[in-house]
């Protein structure tokens, strides 16, 4: 059992309670009040909640925890009937990780040649690698490694995440980070580097200097070299040394191009895993450059891990407006009987984006399909249109989501609309992209299936347009038979009933109806039901980062995309991918700062269906 007393966490073991002890000045120093903690569980992660953190009840954990030690060193480890972990939820996989059962032995593991083992590592301590003494007093339960930890991404976005789940409690207090990269600095250096990024949560600033000191001393830099091989022995033998021989789980976070991911997740696999608890894989999207290209990168992945280990990350499927969608739906009865080809028109989903900066050398290879569309806009389809799962198992929610992207029926030229902007001030495009390289993409689905056979699903997505905007547009069919057909004007288009879920500008939920304007006479007016989030929450929205990072953690694997969903979203983009490599399809040119291509509404109004623009 593990319980965390403000910033200091004292573990000890339920044998612990069969010392006799003397009175103490602070009354039964054995019994934590019920009335003093809470628990709450949802999708299998527990969250206890302590308190009664006065310096009687430090000193009485501190008093197990010495007589705990002492307990240690004359009597042989007993592993504890239930742990308790604090604000964490690590899966107790006993001593295996998910490859499968390893044999349960303290001697050390024979490495190849080549390969530093831990018995040839502790030198490092004298070696002047770390420029401050390590911090070895609490083993960790948990490790995470950062592949290309100096890189942008991971200094602007995935330390930050780390360190604010650290900050809120996620992560155990003895968490081991990680950063591995080919550069030649210490310690001290990566904590300089990522430091200045690091911020307590605006609305919750306790103890937040002495969190950061505690979250940079766990944090140490690995020089991996050239050869990924032999930097991944150093990198395991590093945690090994920190972890002590202890059980403990690794995730790893790769962090670089996407040329080098199969050379790393090999190294990574014979040479850095554990053999004492479970080991998972984070790497980014695009996952493939087409069909052929997915499916090799898969077939490799999966010879060196399990399913089971692969999270594929897409920071956008991390919006609190993704995991909402499957909550508003199958928790209000309001919108679930309504959630069919019956009663829904047509559905939109909207991702624009003003060019903030520059699309640089990877947008230009892949484009807005193979970087948006494949992966947010096909699993928030997913999400949206799949049959109800059996549970909230990641399984299956999975199971239900790639049956929905077999049903979409393939994209054909003619339902579809690219766009590239104009560069600034001139006719031509950008000279950053390369070629046909669309930075816009307009299409209507159709997913073949009983619920919503005939019901088009509207994509819209570009760079450089008028405003930065995330949302998904529900709109309803009109009312059979209506009564106030008269009274509602000629446009009976505005007068349709929408279900609204906004991320961007301001994450909201709206529903549009249909009312009488107070006064005499009978006019109607649409108006909206309106939950803004920012005035009914007080509270600061987590950065996506950190939701996947918790949900990883978890082994909560709903939001990542499994090898079989691959494959059926290739199927569905691969004839335009063609066309486009074929030349074969138009690619429509547009102002920056504009609303896009002008054939989109076109495109909209031959499915019968008018682009709503606020």
């Amino acid at each position: 059992m593990s319980v965390s007393f403000s910033s200091t966490s004292l573990p000890f073991s339920e044998s612990s309670f069969a010392f006799q002890r003397q009175p103490h000045l602070c009354s039964n120093p054995l019994t934590v009040a019920s009335n003093n903690f809470h628990s709450v569980t949802c999708r299998g992660r527990l969250a206890l909640n302590v308190g009664g953190t006065g310096l009687c009840r430090r000193f009485r954990g501190f008093k197990l925890w010495v007589l705990e030690r002492l307990n240690f060193q004359f009597q042989s480890p007993k592993q504890p009937k239930n742990r308790i972990r604090i604000e964490n939820n690590l899966e107790n996989s006993g001593l295996s990780n998910e490859k499968g059962p390893v044999s349960d032995s303290s001697s050390i593991l024979h490495a190849p040649d080549g390969m530093v083992t831990s018995m040839d590592y502790p030198s490092l301590l004298q070696t002047g690698l770390s420029a401050t003494p390590m911090d070895v007093s609490g083993k960790p339960s948990l490790c995470i490694s950062v592949i290309g930890a100096t890189g942008e991404l991971a200094k602007s976005k995935i330390f930050p995440a780390l360190f604010a789940l650290y900050y809120s409690g996620f992560l155990p207090e003895n968490v081991g980070i990680f950063g591995y990269s080919r550069k030649d600095i210490t310690d001290e250096d990566l904590r300089s580097i990522i430091a200045s990024t690091l911020t307590c949560r605006v609305d919750h600033q306790e103890n937040c200097a002495d969190k950061l000191d505690a979250f940079l001393r766990r944090t140490y830099h690995i020089n991996g070299g050239c050869d990924n091989k032999y930097g991944m022995s150093m990198l395991n033998a590093r945690m090994e040394q920190i972890e002590g021989g202890s059980k403990t789980n690794r995730i790893f976070y790769l962090s670089v191009p996407q040329e080098a991911v199969l050379d790393v997740t090999a190294c990574l696999s014979s040479s850095a895993q554990t053999q004492k608890g479970w080991n998972r894989i984070i790497f980014e999207k695009p996952f493939g450059f087409d069909a052929l290209s997915s499916y090799r990168m898969t077939q490799y992945l999966l010879s060196n891990f399990e399913e089971k280990q692969i999270y594929r990350i897409d920071h956008l499927l991390g919006r609190n407006l993704i995991e909402n969608l499957t909550v508003l739906r199958f928790s209000n009865l309001v919108f679930e009987p309504l959630w069919s080809r019956t009663y829904i028109d047509n559905v939109q989903v909207i991702l624009s984006e003003d060019l903030t900066k520059h699309p640089g050398r990877y947008f230009s290879g892949y484009g807005i399909i193979r970087d948006i569309v494949h992966s947010h806009i096909l699993q928030t389809i997913a999400l949206l249109a799949m049959e109800p799962p059996v549970s909230l198992d990641g399984e299956d929610i999975r199971n239900e989501k790639v049956k929905v992207l077999r049903s979409i029926r393939k994209l054909e030229p003619k339902d579809v609309i690219l766009g590239q902007y104009r560069a600034s001030g001139g006719a031509k495009v950008d000279t950053c992209l390369n070629g046909l390289t669309p930075t816009y993409f307009a299409a209507a689905l159709y997913i073949d299936n009983a619920r919503w056979d005939g019901v088009p699903f509207f994509i819209k997505t570009g760079l450089g347009l008028i405003k930065h905007q995330m949302e998904i547009r529900i709109q309803f069919r009109n009312v059979p038979g209506n009564v106030y057909r008269e009274c509602m004007g000629h446009n009976m288009d505005r007068a349709v009933n929408e279900l609204i879920l906004r991320d961007v500008p301001d994450e909201a939920i709206l529903v549009r109806v249909n009312n009488k304007v107070p006064g005499l006479g009978l006019q109607l007016d649409s108006s909206e039901l309106n939950l803004l989030y920012k005035d009914k929450y007080n509270m600061e929205v987590p950065d996506s980062y950190e939701q996947l990072l918790l949900d990883v953690i978890d082994g909560d694997n709903h939001l990542f995309m499994r090898s079989d969903e691959l494959e059926a979203a290739w199927n569905i983009l691969t004839p335009i991918l063609n066309e486009i490599d074929k030349e074969n399809i138009s690619v429509e040119l547009y102002e920056m700062g504009g609303r896009g291509p002008v054939g989109a509404y076109y495109l909209w109004a031959k499915h019968g269906v008018r682009w709503v623009e606020d």
